[in-house]
């Protein structure tokens, strides 16, 4: 779900993209090393990256059936974060230092892991799966129009304006407000475009707080995960309690959500992003809410109305049209 984890930093943070789940602040790479040859072509884990995270929401969904959403968020961040520092562990790196910094990745851990994954849960409590996937695919309009405010260097041009345009008239055709909204939650459906507007808020913030820090891109990410892990154990006993019953089930997809969709999908990426560069890498953002869509259909039995397909394609093309970039920018990227 989350989207483009190491792409904002290694464009020189050119501009604002979305962040699927895992979302972390990565930086400058340390001094080149060799890279070891993938094992896998980048094909065929850039399909496995599409489907662990369009599957995502489908595992929220599963998860709230046994678990209060504030403790699939837990389960999900607890899970996440071991995947990472068993990389880390392997890899021999360490968290990073200096209380400024930490404090600078708390934020950044709040708005691109804690918030967003809370307000996804809590919005599938009343919404469908697929519903949430699309409102995820969002972000990149979300983005564009912040970064026409906050960022002065990130100058519009009439293809993007275009595409906030019509990503935006994607999102009114699948809400159907001609009908009046009819059939949806309308505060699910509200909690679940806040959550994608969420990542570019946090992207904002790394963009001008933690761009080059001199860390490593997992030690960055593995320290974030761990300042919205221990955000969640605080404000989840306030909130939810603690399970009274373990569901079996719905604990498994919490585990796979958290060990997959937030932990290996984060490693998957970094690999993609070094390989095939930022840009194609960042194109998984396009197949989330197809997949989204169709496991919840098939899966979970989510019913699907004309205007979720063809709200969801408007959508898309609009997201694609804020990332298109003029002869200088597709230039370096």
């Amino acid at each position: 779900m989350c989207y483009d984890v190491v792409s904002g930093h290694r464009e020189a943070m050119r501009s604002t993209v979305t962040t699927p789940p895992a979302q972390s602040p990565a930086t400058a790479e340390s001094p080149s090393r060799p890279r070891a040859r993938p094992r896998l072509d980048w094909r065929l884990r850039f399909g496995a990256l599409s489907l662990i995270w369009g599957f995502s929401f489908l595992l929220i969904k599963v998860g709230t059936d046994g678990y209060a959403p504030f403790q699939v968020t837990l389960g999900r961040l607890v899970f996440g974060t071991a995947v990472l520092a068993a990389a880390m562990a392997v890899k021999r790196e360490r968290l990073p230092r200096g209380a400024r910094l930490w404090g600078r990745m708390a934020v950044a851990a709040f708005f691109l892991n804690a918030l967003p994954f809370s307000l996804f849960a809590y919005a599938e409590l009343t919404i469908p799966s697929t519903l949430a996937g699309i409102c995820n695919a969002t972000s990149p309009l979300w983005g564009m129009a912040l970064s026409l405010v906050a960022l002065s260097e990130d100058r519009p041009t009439r293809v993007r304006v275009a595409g906030l345009g019509l990503g935006f008239l994607g999102v009114l055709t699948v809400l159907g407000v001609w009908q009046g909204f009819h059939g949806l939650d309308a505060t699910g459906t509200a909690l679940a475009l806040l959550a994608s507007l969420s990542y570019p808020v946090g992207w904002i913030y790394v963009r001008r707080t933690l761009a080059a820090t001199g860390n490593s891109h997992l030690s960055m990410t593995g320290a974030q995960l761990l300042l919205a892990t221990l955000q969640l154990a605080v404000v989840t006993p306030l909130f939810a309690g603690f399970p009274t019953h373990l569901s079996p089930v719905p604990l498994l997809a919490i585990a796979a959500l958290g060990a997959l969709g937030t932990g290996l999908a984060v490693l998957i990426q970094y690999g993609l992003v070094a390989e095939v560069g930022p840009t194609t890498a960042q194109m998984v953002t396009y197949f989330i809410p197809v997949i989204a869509t169709a496991a919840g259909v098939a899966l979970l039995g989510e019913s699907l109305r004309w205007t979720t397909p063809v709200g969801a394609v408007i959508v898309l093309a609009g997201a694609a049209l804020t990332q298109a970039r003029g002869r200088k920018g597709a230039k370096g990227a």
